[in-house]
């Protein structure tokens, strides 16, 4: 069964509605969970930040170097983390995860204090480096570098799912509104036929069963219908000369 043409037009505006909220959808998901996300890992960087700081105090007097590095290198096991580096009151790095060394662009920026940034590094990718000052900076400092491949893999999960459901209702959404427009439309298409008949355009017979359904409706359909009837048995005849 055909639709009839009147309806084409607003099924297809249907569909680019549903297209244009499910990107809609997605991308306030992506940038919800994106900012979220950010700020947590910011916060967390922060708050690791200001621990191994503080944990970092005595180390650093007693010069015991290599439980500085130890204590790094736990920090490092932490999901999320991509590096940890310590440096002294001058800005040199006294302790570091690195492997096999630091990088260029952390390199170029030596001494450049405790600010908080973020980095684009070749080997690691863009991280969120945070910064705690050890002793109000009289000692050094501490930075905390955070990956942000973590918050893409979560936002593609957290997407890839929310696209996966809205594809699901979208397929369901044009097989049911063809079906429901398909029915809607099934009665117009019965009418136009009755219509050409009683017009003459069609020269067979009425289908009575059809007819009946058509004339005992309650609605526009039935009433245009019966119309129909109307102005075909009222309609004179030809005149007599």
């Amino acid at each position: 069964m055909k639709t009839v043409k009147l309806f084409r037009g607003s099924m297809f505006g249907i569909y680019c509605l549903f297209g244009l909220i499910a990107v809609a959808t997605s991308a306030l998901c992506i940038y919800t969970v994106d900012r979220q996300l950010s700020r947590e890992y910011a916060a967390n960087s922060v708050v690791i930040a200001r621990t191994i700081a503080s944990a970092s105090e005595d180390i650093l007097l007693n010069r015991d170097l290599a439980s500085l590095q130890s204590l790094l290198d736990q920090y490092l096991e932490i999901q999320g983390i991509s590096y940890l580096y310590v440096t002294d009151e001058h800005g040199d790095f006294i302790a570091h995860t690195f492997v096999p060394g630091i990088p260029p662009e952390i390199l170029a920026e030596h001494g450049a204090g405790s600010a908080s940034v973020t980095r684009q590094l070749t080997d690691i990718g863009e991280v969120i480096e945070v910064a705690s000052p050890i002793l109000n900076g009289l000692a050094g400092s501490v930075h905390v570098g955070m990956g942000t491949s973590l918050i893409a893999l979560k936002i593609r999960t957290a997407v890839g799912e929310q696209v996966y459901l809205i594809s699901i209702l979208f397929i369901l959404s044009i097989v049911l509104s063809f079906l429901l427009l398909t029915r809607a439309t099934a009665p117009l298409h019965r009418l136009g036929v009755y219509a050409r008949q009683l017009a003459g355009v069609r020269t067979d017979a009425p289908d009575e069963t059809h007819l009946a359904d058509l004339l005992g409706r309650n609605d526009e359909v039935g009433e245009l219908a019966r119309l129909f009837r109307h102005l075909a048995q009222t309609k004179p005849g030809p005149k007599s000369e």
